[in-house]
């Protein structure tokens, strides 16, 4: 099964929080057949995001369903996880309820969309665009969800076939997102293994514990250098006083 609909991404974690932390928390809500809270291998500490695959995409719509969570006492983000190829790919971070359906023929009708689509969630309304003035389908239309979350499971696949015909899907964007590259609402994120997330920056603890040693580091350094001076200093008195 592919993991379009089953992967999600899951940041904010306490440094602290391990991948059996995060799988005791998310398995109240269906089996995980993968579970994984990303490293910084050269520090050794969690980089406070992972990621968690669940068995069937009903199970991963619960966790969905269930936010915001609570991980041992860290709020957590919980998201689709997105291919590293859409990471910049305003078509599907924008969070949006409406999605345009391309290819379009003219066998099919709204209520086809409505049926097939209803797969991803709440369907409240699917449309088939046509000329007005003379009535024919222009090829496309648009397909409209009770919530965001259903538009973006629907558009992690860019190709669906509906009754025989070859669609092209994507999320319905305004002029003033499209300009705006579809930031009302979302962000970039970080991954492995090609998926990253939506928004989420992982600069809390052990960015924040490495610059701590940083900082120390220099700041002892820079004492020992004042030392070492205010000897040569000493140094150089004595020995004048010496040769006087």
């Amino acid at each position: 099964m592919s993991t379009t609909l089953t992967k999600l991404f899951v940041g904010g974690l306490n440094v602290l929080t391990t991948e059996d932390g995060v799988r005791k928390h998310f398995e109240q809500f269906g089996t995980l057949s993968d579970c994984v809270v990303v490293m910084n291998q050269q520090l050794g500490r969690s980089r406070c995001f992972g990621f968690i695959t669940y068995s069937t995409p009903e199970e991963a719509d619960a966790a969905m369903a269930a936010n915001p969570h609570v991980v041992e006492g860290h709020d957590v983000e919980l998201k689709r996880a997105i291919s590293r190829e859409d990471a910049n790919n305003p078509d599907i971070l924008a969070n949006v309820k409406k999605i345009f359906v391309g290819g379009v023929k003219d066998h099919v009708e709204a209520e086809n969309l409505t049926e097939y689509f209803s797969q991803f969630g709440v369907v409240e309304k699917a449309e088939i665009i046509s000329d007005k003035q003379t009535g024919r389908k222009r090829g496309f239309g648009f397909v409209f969800f009770e919530d965001n979350d259903s538009a973006t499971k629907a558009a992690l696949t860019r190709f669906h076939t509906i009754n025989g015909n070859k669609v092209e899907v994507k999320k319905a964007l305004t002029k003033q997102e499209m300009s705006t590259g579809g930031r009302g609402g979302r962000g970039r994120g970080r991954g492995m293994n090609n998926y990253v997330s939506h928004k989420y920056s992982c600069i809390s603890s052990s960015s924040a514990i490495l610059y701590r040693e940083i900082f120390t580091w220099c700041r002892n350094l820079i004492v020992c250098m004042v030392l070492c001076l205010k000897l040569r200093l000493h140094c150089s008195k004595l020995v004048g006083f010496g040769c006087n």
